[in-house]
């Protein structure tokens, strides 16, 4: 059971909408230094907050803990010390040695125990949906978005701070505060930003925009009519089609950054992160799970120079 502090902490998390793992050891093998039931937070920025193994261990619990955030999906990961076969499909340059749904098994060069067996569960802030108006649509928008596991969140005007995370602006307010809040939805690169109107008065908001000096390419994000065309009618059908359409582009959304890397010299998938070892070599940032590794590396580079 996870301790009552570590606990108290991953509330804290959440309510701050932080993304963040919990991690739980479920199996570990002599000689080893953890025991089932060991646990760990890790941080969306790679910070271990428990004990979940020493520091080589801790190198696989990280980097596949911010592949399960990046994914929203749990996995169990298996850590098998370097020279253990169990399972292996590969050759001794590949780390990473059998995957499958739910479950990947990685060889650690540098674990010196037994295999060790670790849950690792993603706790990942629902989506925010901003909606400007008050009006029939908006309520059902968020009535049905709850059900959808969206945080449905009212904003006045462009009164409103989006930030990392934050999905869509819906703007139905039939003709109040319009412009303010599609100027701040786009502004902020927001992957949805959808006006109820008509195709008439939504070709004249556009046109009042573009007045203001928005640019053509910007505009060309904005979804109006917002939604599918499904012959919506009803404000509950129409806030359907809206939600429709922002679970499409949540559910296109892709990765933007690379978050592992592949250490060159032992062959350790590490986190690509700032407190990783690193080096800059033509033009790009090599990782590696230790000091040591990362000299080895600049030394021959050195010798090659």
């Amino acid at each position: 059971m996870m301790p009552e502090a570590m606990s108290r902490r991953a509330r804290e998390l959440a309510a701050a909408g932080a993304a963040f793992v919990t991690a739980t050891v479920v199996r570990a093998q002599a000689p080893t230094s953890v025991e089932a039931g060991d646990a760990a937070l890790v941080l969306d920025d790679g910070t271990i907050e428990g004990f979940v193994g020493g520091s080589c261990a801790e190198h696989s619990v990280r980097a596949y803990a911010l592949k399960a955030i990046q994914s929203g999906e749990a996995v169990l990961l298996r850590i098998l010390p370097f020279g253990d076969e169990a399972d292996a499909v590969g050759g001794d340059e590949l780390r990473e040695v059998a995957s499958e749904d739910g479950a990947v098994t990685v060889q650690n060069p540098c674990l010196s125990g037994g295999a060790i067996e670790v849950f690792l569960e993603p706790v990942l802030p629902a989506p925010r949906v901003f909606v400007e108006g008050d009006t029939p649509i908006v309520h059902a928008l968020a009535r049905i978005g709850s059900e959808l596991g969206l945080d449905v969140a009212g904003v006045s005007a462009g009164d409103f701070e989006p930030r990392a995370g934050d999905l869509a602006l819906v703007v139905a307010g039939h003709g109040r505060d319009e412009l303010p809040a599609l100027r701040r939805g786009l502004e902020a690169d927001l992957p949805y930003v959808g006006l109820v109107a008509s195709r008439r008065r939504g070709a004249g908001v556009l046109g009042e925009l573009r007045g203001d000096g928005v640019p053509d390419e910007l505009l060309e994000r904005i979804d109006t009519p917002a939604g599918l065309d499904i012959g919506a009618r009803t404000p509950e059908e129409i806030a359907l089609s809206i939600l429709a359409r922002i679970v499409s582009v949540r559910r296109d959304q892709r990765p933007t950054a690379t978050i592992t890397a592949v250490d060159p010299i032992c062959g350790m998938t590490v986190a690509a992160v700032a407190s990783t070892p690193s080096v800059e070599h033509d033009g790009e940032t090599v990782y590696f799970c230790c000091d040591n590794c990362k000299a080895t590396f600049e030394a021959q580079h050195e010798h090659a120079a």
